[in-house]
This record gives structure tokens, C-alpha cells and sequence, in this order.
């Protein structure tokens, strides 16, 4: 089989991977840096971050502020060593970005616009337009393009990681256009593939968001942390679950129940006021606010629509003037998807799944248990986002830990000796399994997208916003049926040129992989914190569970639970109080 070598490996394009390959070009100029996406990389799923990137930037505002609010939202499961030095470096990394050409928007005196944000006390998300991750994720891949080391794989599908000796030592990845699988080795691999939304059947997420690397991390034998904490956003259009950002309620939107009534204010997330009103109301945390919603629906009091209960988002009385100027691409979104113009109309909205808390177990500085391996951005879980990740948190998040995890890979990469012959033979076998179990395969009876979707129905019956012991068994109990039924999955198309149905089928097989490690994790979490709420536990058991999870795939295939305390700095465990 063919073969290439690279001193580091990126394994994703989007504004994790691109951050940390240029951290690596700029750590050591010497080395060669492969850039492996799936998709180009200016269509990687950061460009679809709307809202903002949280960074201190006002006198009035802190380091320790952004810190508390960070760490009291994440329900005090985040790693505390890890925030301090986020919130810290958030905000060089953000100026970094406007000297790379990030055209932030702009108060009238010149100083860098900061708008509030759900969670936090002050404001210090900085955004451009409602367009922010469109615009980063420019301005990274444009800065990137100046670093001769830097070589992209433009559509190439990542299937495995090669290991060795107890070190990452490459990839094997088909490429999409022509079907040829080969081996692409390294001295360090960072993965950076983002989350895994399409595990569910209604996600904000784009259709390459399975769960790609953290299936390869899991099945290379690295663990997965805090899989139960997944993340719903309260405000997605019900047919598509697009979603209408935060910074819809941060300009003064209001949520509105069948009476047009503002009911937020009766969770204990403030009462109206005049004015902005900061961490109260419609800017409580996400997981708040979509559990609101689930209530709302049981007391008769949400709209029904054609795709299920929703809510209304109401921001006529921002005025034109506002939406055209700070949320354009919301108006934009809801003439083209829901026929509604949001300057007149009510915008019909419903929770939907957004964003992973868990993921690739890593350090502070990107470095899994393997060694060479790293991982940064959603993909990751250092931990930062604990139970519950405040919005504005992750296009930071990204850039401080793309960086980190690209100048530690260069650091080791410069140290090590090329991949073995043990890395190309396992390449070898894995070129063998692709094309025996998918491409020469026949007589299969199973079909992907029947699977996918038993699955994704599975998943949120059982680790939806609400939780059980029962419905987590029988999700789990299904999952294992689907595990059983994968391998005698039948494909139409044995060609190699854009064999979609090939890359459907082995992203299922890294989804079921996936969703069963949320729903194992939920089920042992016995007790309710930010987003995993256990309604047959419902409060929150520091003495137990002031834990991550941490699950990891044995040789035979079975799965290993076990916990790692969480490391408390400065903010003792306390009550999670909004609205006071």
C-alpha cells in the first residue's frame, strides 16, 4: 500500500486542528506538519459558530470572574488548574487572532465590542457580526497558508490510528476522491475532529460531527471522560435544528410560552428588569434553560408545531436597526429556513443537542495516556467545560488548547524516531478489514441509515435531557443489539470514487461506539449535575460523584468504568445560584 510521512499529524482542519498546526510550524519550523480533514477545511464545523469567544477585556472584569463563572456553570465538575490557565491565556489568544486579521466588531470608540453572554456576570464575549467562527476559522486557515511545513489532506477519511510500542505512530486514511486507503505516519498525532452531535437524531451539529475521533482514540486504547454531558441548547429551529444563537437573547430577546409570557422567570433564573440583565432570565446556562423548556412542555404551556412542542423566541422589539447590524445571519437563517422574518415574527424554537462536554482524556496540555497522541477542541476533555459548558467558551477553548497541544506534540515529535514496520503492517491489516467487511463484502442484510436510525432514537430516549435508570438500560440493551447487527451491514456501492455509503457506514461504526459510552457513563452517574439530570437521582452528590468518568475499551471489546477526582484550586464545591 502507498505511504507518506510527517513528523506531526492533524487529524481534522477546523480551528483546533489549524490552531495547533500553526503552534507546530511556529515551535519548530523544521518539522512537517499533515493536516487530514474530511471535508476542505473552510467547511469544517467551526465555521458555524455564531455567537462569540469569551475573553476578559474590561476594566470592570477579571481573570478569577471569568474563572468562578466558568467553574460554577460547569456545576463544579471542571478541572480548576486547567480554567485558571484558559481564562488566562483566552485572552492573548483572542489578540493573537485580530493581529492575524480577525475583524472583531467594534464599539464607536474603536475598542473591541464585547456583548453578554448565558452564565456569565460580565460582558467579555467578543464577536464579529453573528458570524464569529466563520470569521476565526478564516482568518486560522488564511494564517496558515503562509507556513510552507503545513501540508493538507483535503478529504481524506481517517479510519485508525496506528500504535505501537505504546506510541501513536500514524494514521491510515482512505482518500474520498479515489478510494485509496494508505498509510500516513508521524511521530505525534493531535486529534482535533470536534463532537459528536449526529449520535442524536435532532443536533445543531453538521453531518461530519459523529464522533469520528473520539471512536479512534477509544478503540487505540485511550479512555473517554465525562461521556454523560451532553449539552442541549435551548433555542434550535424545530424542523432543521439550526440554531439561533445565544447572542439572540444577549442583545435582549425574549423566550415566550404559549401565552406570551417570559416563564423563565419561574426557575429561579431572575425576574424581568429593565435593560441588559446579566446571568438572569433568558441569559441563564444552557442546560437551565433547556430543562425549563421540558418542564414548560409538561405543564401544557409550549406551541405545537409540525415537528413537535416549541417555544417563541421574540426579538421585535430590538428593532431592525439592532438585527441587521448585530444578528443578521440569525434574520438570515429564519427568512431562509422557517419563512419568518424575525424584525415582525416570532421565531419558533425547541432544545436541541449541541455540544459535547466529554471526550479524548487529555491533559493541560493536549497529551493523552498514549504517548504522541494529543487531542484539542470538542474532540478533547481537559477538563474545562465540567457538567455544563457556558456559551462562548469553546472558539477560546479551541485556540488555547489547539496551541497547547501543538507546541507539546512538536516538543515530543522532536525527539522521536520515525514509524516502524509494525506500524505499516498494521496498516496493511486495516486495508485488509476495509475492503473484506465493506467493499468486497455481499449478502449482508442490514442496511446503515435503519441502524443510524434505531440509534439515534435509542440515545435519546434513553441520555435525552432527562434520564433514568430504566431508559439508560433499555438505550443501553439497544445499543448492544445494533453492536451485534453492525457487522452483517450490507453497502450498494463497491466503487471507490466518493463511496459516500462506504464513509456513512464506517461513521456508524464509530457513532455506536460512541453512543454507547454516553449512555454506560449515564447510567453509573447516580445523582443529577448540569446537564445529566437523573430524575431517579435528582440532586447532586459531591461526596460520590465530585468525579470524571472515565470509560476505556478493553481488548475484548467490553468497556471499563472508573473515576479520576476533580482537581479543586481555589473555589470549593458550592450551590449553582442564578438570578439572586
Amino acid at each position: 500500500m502507498d505511504s507518506s510521512s510527517h513528523d506531526v499529524l492533524l487529524v481534522g482542519g477546523g480551528g483546533a486542528g489549524l490552531r495547533a498546526a500553526i503552534a507546530v510550524a511556529e515551535v519548530n519550523p523544521k518539522l512537517s506538519v499533515a493536516v487530514v480533514s474530511k471535508v476542505y477545511p473552510m467547511r469544517s464545523h467551526t465555521v458555524s459558530a455564531e455567537g462569540g469567544a469569551a475573553g476578559v477585556a474590561r476594566p470592570d472584569d477579571s481573570l478569577d470572574e471569568h474563572a468562578y463563572d466558568t467553574i460554577s456553570g460547569g456545576d463544579w465538575l471542571c478541572d480548576q488548574d486547567a480554567v485558571e490557565a484558559f481564562v488566562k491565556e483566552a485572552r492573548e489568544e483572542l489578540l493573537q487572532m485580530e493581529h492575524w486579521g480577525c475583524p472583531w466588531s467594534r464599539e464607536p470608540d474603536g475598542r473591541i465590542a464585547v456583548r453578554p453572554f448565558g452564565g456569565m456576570k460580565k460582558e467579555r464575549t467578543w464577536f464579529a457580526a453573528d458570524k464569529t467562527g466563520f470569521h476565526m476559522l478564516h482568518t486560522l486557515f488564511q494564517t496558515s497558508l503562509k507556513y510552507n511545513a503545513i501540508t493538507r489532506y483535503d478529504e481524506w477519511f481517517v479510519t485508525k490510528l496506528l500504535v505501537d510500542d505504546g506510541r501513536v505512530q500514524g494514521v491510515v486514511a482512505i482518500e474520498l476522491m479515489s478510494g485509496k486507503i494508505q498509510a500516513i505516519t508521524s511521530k505525534a498525532v493531535i486529534v482535533c475532529t470536534g463532537g459528536c452531535g449526529k449520535v442524536f437524531p435532532f443536533t445543531t451539529n453538521a453531518n461530519i460531527k459523529n464522533g469520528d475521533g473520539m471512536a479512534l482514540a477509544y478503540r487505540a486504547g485511550c479512555p473517554l471522560k465525562d461521556m454523560e454531558f451532553v449539552q442541549y441548547h435551548p433555542t434550535g429551529l424545530p424542523f432543521t435544528g439550526i440554531l439561533i444563537t445565544e447572542a439572540a437573547r444577549a442583545e435582549g430577546g425574549y423566550m415566550l410560552n404559549k401565552d406570551g409570557y417570559r416563564y423563565l422567570q419561574d426557575y429561579d433564573l431572575g425576574k424581568p428588569q429593565p435593560g441588559p440583565v446579566l446571568r438572569t432570565m433568558e441569559l441563564g446556562p444552557r442546560d437551565r434553560l433547556s430543562q425549563a423548556f421540558v418542564k414548560e412542555n409538561e405543564k401544557g404551556r409550549t406551541i405545537e408545531g409540525p415537528y413537535g412542542p416549541v417555544v417563541h423566541l421574540d426579538l421585535r422589539h430590538l428593532g431592525a436597526k439592532l438585527i441587521n447590524t448585530k444578528l443578521p445571519f440569525v434574520r438570515e437563517l429564519c427568512l431562509k429556513y422557517q419563512n419568518i422574518d424575525p424584525i415582525k415574527e416570532l421565531i419558533p424554537v425547541r432544545p436541541v443537542v449541541h455540544y459535547m462536554m466529554g471526550g479524548v482524556h487529555t491533559n493541560m496540555n493536549g497529551a493523552t495516556p498514549i504517548k504522541g497522541l494529543y487531542a484539542a477542541g470538542e474532540v478533547a476533555c481537559v477538563s474545562i467545560n465540567g457538567a455544563n459548558r457556558l456559551g462562548s467558551n469553546s472558539l477560546p477553548e479551541l485556540l488555547v488548547f489547539g496551541a497547547r497541544a501543538g507546541k507539546s506534540a512538536a516538543a515530543f515529535a522532536s525527539d522521536q524516531r520515525p514509524a516502524g514496520s509494525a506500524a505499516l503492517t498494521q496498516a496493511m491489516d486495516e486495508q485488509r478489514r476495509l475492503e473484506e467487511q465493506f467493499l468486497r463484502k455481499a449478502g449482508g442484510r442490514e442496511r446503515v441509515a435503519t441502524i443510524r436510525e434505531e440509534m439515534q432514537k435509542a440515545v435519546e430516549s434513553g441520555a435525552g435531557i432527562y434520564r433514568t435508570a430504566k431508559t439508560l438500560q433499555e438505550s443501553a440493551n439497544k445499543l448492544q443489539e445494533l453492536q451485534e447487527r453492525f457487522p452483517n451491514i450490507a453497502l450498494d456501492d463497491h466503487s471507490r470514487t466518493f463511496n459516500t455509503e462506504l464513509t456513512s457506514a464506517l461513521e456508524l461504526s464509530f457513532m455506536l461506539d460512541v453512543a454507547t459510552s454516553i449512555v454506560q457513563c449515564a447510567l453509573h452517574r447516580k445523582e443529577s449535575r448540569g446537564a445529566h439530570q437523573r430524575t431517579d437521582f435528582p440532586g447532586r452528590n459531591d461526596t460520590e460523584y465530585l468525579a470524571h468518568s472515565l470509560v476505556t475499551r478493553k481488548e475484548d471489546g467490553s468497556s471499563q468504568l472508573k473515576y479520576l477526582p476533580v482537581t479543586i484550586t481555589r473555589w470549593p464545591p458550592g450551590q449553582r445560584v442564578y438570578g439572586r
